[in-house]
């Protein structure tokens, strides 16, 4: 009786293991708020117009223009931020590009 319950918990043990040494490929965010990135990720994108504004705005861009979502899900359009008009875009992460 003490081997099979060694054996199995052993067998569990492994499975568990398994699971977390593979790891997550999308991991829960940390931290809500919008991150700078080089490049827009491609995906699905289910921000509508006024959400993808407003993680402009808490990036800190102000008169946020017209978006348009483009064939890879992200939010394109232009912003103003430090006085100066930049290209920008929102991911399906949330996370502000500019180009």
């Amino acid at each position: 009786m003490r081997t099979i319950i060694l054996a199995t918990a052993m067998l569990l043990s492994g499975t568990v293991n398994a699971q977390t040494a593979a790891g997550s490929h999308n991991p829960a965010l940390k931290d809500g708020s919008p991150h700078p990135t080089a490049a827009a990720a491609a995906g699905r994108n289910s921000f509508t117009q006024d959400q993808a504004k407003g993680r402009l705005a808490k990036a800190g861009y102000t008169g946020v223009g017209k978006l348009v979502k483009d064939k890879d899900g992200v939010w394109r359009g232009t912003a103003m931020k430090d006085g100066a008009k930049a290209n920008v875009g929102v991911d399906y992460k949330g996370d502000v590009v500019v180009h």
